[in-house]
């Protein structure tokens, strides 16, 4: 909670203007029964009746009801504004935070929980600014100016009406130590919902290829009807301790007047007015008790959705950033792996004492089975993930002392699977860097292939391009990611099997294409197609994250080890094809 109101500070003048016009409206309201009593007691008595002051009076009333619904309003208006102003600053610091987590994080947590947290749980929040803080702070200031109303009126009683008051705030204690637990279950399935909603949509090919909507309808409905069960939890604790108890308390605050107005009438004169204004400041009194226990679910909604915010606000596992001050330039581009060893989950190691040497010019092929290491080669010499032993360099310079304006526009990534952002074609290979001309643009796309099917569209460059590209063919949203990267002219190249998205004769054109790329740039390759890295300086063979075989092609048939069989099983299944 003390997290939250720290984004109160930068409004707290808005904040204390709101808040002044909320205790002159509680005046306002609270003044009415006080008027109502002078008018029964001193004007409304046949030997006392004023004409002159009904009027006033009347007119007092009016004055007083009128300045309080425009001084609510304003009120209203200035809490929700706050309101606003501080979900969009915590939305972009949820948003910010997201950006500079490191992949380990990405790799545990489902996209859609992270989405439910910057939206659901974030718009939780806005309720406890717009609807919980002002409520809390209107009925406190209420229920303290009517206390001071019925001090006015009978000292005694005010006194004794005062024991409702501790019992009020056990019944908000007991609620919230009971319903904690059922709301951060609630928010949890929530997040789970949306994750599996998420997950769903992304995979909607392959639910329908495989026949697969039954099992995901069935999976979705369990979490739904789990998150149907929290709620219910949830309501049946709000029936039970919010309304019935507190219609309890206000029986029990009642007959507590009742009866001592009643005693009082035996023995001494009990004024019409005060009883009057007593049964009014009681109802009164118990209005904003009832406002706060409702608010109560919501508060405690809210705080429950703010723990899970801050919870992935205060996640440490960040990107792997520059360290130390030493700003290197990546000039040759000469790549050395020095006995690095590394393992995603701390206990089983993907990679083991790897070890080898990119001179610049050079290219180097990465070959082996699944789970072999050579994606995480990559992500570690992309500085996705922090190396935990051995030293990755680039021109003599360890890769952790590059700033990551350096490291991102002199290493070229080219993925397997291209990522293709909403926008149009131009702004596709541009990626928002401004000082990539127009002329840039072109010139890349036709430096790997991508202009003419890019000049055969209906806008050409100025084509839009739909969520993850999906009007685009696999190839053709290869060609775009590789005009991507050619036109930051990138010094070292690491392609993650670039060709397998594209048919055969894009293929060959691609294949020219690199070549002109891999000239004068060192370049790191990952292949299962054996035949498009023939013409490599090394290539790694790679065995349960292990180097088992380096050489050229020439040299590690020659050996027939791992690579041979492998060259062999490939050949075998060509001439099948062919056959």
């Amino acid at each position: 909670m003390r997290r939250l109101l720290r984004y109160l500070i930068p409004h707290r003048k808005a904040l204390i203007t709101a808040f002044v016009m909320l205790a002159l409206a509680t005046a306002a309201d609270v003044a009415g029964p006080q008027l109502v009593r002078i008018f029964i007691d001193d004007y409304l008595t046949p030997r006392q009746f004023d004409r002159d002051m009904l009027i006033l009076l009347g007119a007092g009333y009016l004055v007083l009801h009128v300045s309080g619904v425009l001084i609510n309003y304003f009120q209203l208006l200035s809490f929700h504004k706050i309101a606003h102003w501080i979900v969009r600053q915590l939305r972009i610091d949820v948003f910010s935070k997201v950006q500079h987590l490191g992949l380990e994080f990405f790799d545990r947590t489902p996209g859609g929980s992270l989405v439910s947290r910057v939206t659901n749980d974030t718009e939780a929040v806005k309720e406890l600014f717009v609807s919980v803080l002002s409520a809390f702070v209107q009925s406190i200031v209420l229920m303290i100016g009517i206390l001071v109303g019925l001090f006015i009126l009978d000292p005694k009683l005010a006194g004794l009406f005062t024991i409702v008051a501790p019992l009020i705030i056990v019944l908000m204690w007991i609620y919230r130590k009971i319903s904690s637990k059922v709301f951060h279950l609630s928010r949890e399935k929530l997040s789970q919902l949306n994750a599996r909603l998420a997950e769903s949509i992304q995979g909607m090919t392959i639910i329908q290829a495989f026949h697969q909507e039954k099992r995901m309808r069935e999976e979705f409905g369990q979490t739904n009807d789990e998150h149907y069960r929290a709620n219910m939890k949830r309501l049946k604790i709000n029936g039970l301790l919010l309304r019935p108890l507190v219609d309890l308390l206000y029986m029990f605050a009642l007959i507590l007047i009742l009866g001592y107005f009643g005693v009082e009438s035996l023995t001494t004169y009990v004024s019409v007015g005060v009883i009057y204004a007593f049964l009014n400041y009681l109802d009164r009194f118990f209005e904003p008790v009832n406002q706060m226990m409702f608010r109560l679910a919501q508060m405690q909604e809210a705080l429950v959705a703010a723990e899970r915010v801050f919870q992935l606000l205060d996640q440490d596992r960040y990107a792997p950033t520059q360290e130390g001050t030493d700003n290197p330039v990546l000039g040759e581009g000469l790549i050395e792996f020095k006995d690095v060893t590394f393992s995603y989950d701390g206990s089983n190691n993907v990679l083991k004492n790897i070890s080898f040497t990119a001179k610049p010019g050079q290219t180097v092929a990465l070959v082996g089975h699944t789970g072999s290491g050579k994606s995480t080669i990559i992500n570690l010499l992309m500085r996705f993930y922090k190396l935990s032993d051995g030293e990755i360099t680039i021109d003599g310079a360890p890769l952790q002392s590059f700033s990551e304006a350096e490291l991102r526009n002199r290493l070229g990534l080219v993925l397997q699977d291209p990522f293709l952002f909403v926008g149009d074609v131009k702004q596709n290979i541009r990626l928002h860097n401004e000082r990539i001309t127009d002329e840039e643009i072109i010139s890349a796309a036709q430096f790997v292939q991508a202009d003419p099917f890019i000049q055969k569209l209906p806008h050409g460059y100025d084509e839009p391009v739909g969520e993850r590209g999906a009007t685009f063919s696999s190839g053709q949203r290869q060609l775009l990611s590789f005009a991507r990267t050619m036109a930051l002219q990138p010094k070292v190249l690491v392609l993650d099997e670039a060709t397998a998205s594209v048919d055969t004769e894009t293929e060959e054109m691609i294949q020219q294409a690199l070549e002109k790329m891999r000239r004068g740039r060192t370049t790191i390759a990952i292949a299962h197609r054996l035949s498009t890295i023939q013409d490599a300086d090394l290539i790694l063979v790679l065995h349960r994250g292990e180097i088992v075989e380096r050489g050229t092609h020439q040299e590690l048939l020659a050996e027939q080890g791992l690579y041979h069989k492998m060259y062999l099983l490939q050949q075998g299944a060509v001439e099948t094809a062919a056959v």
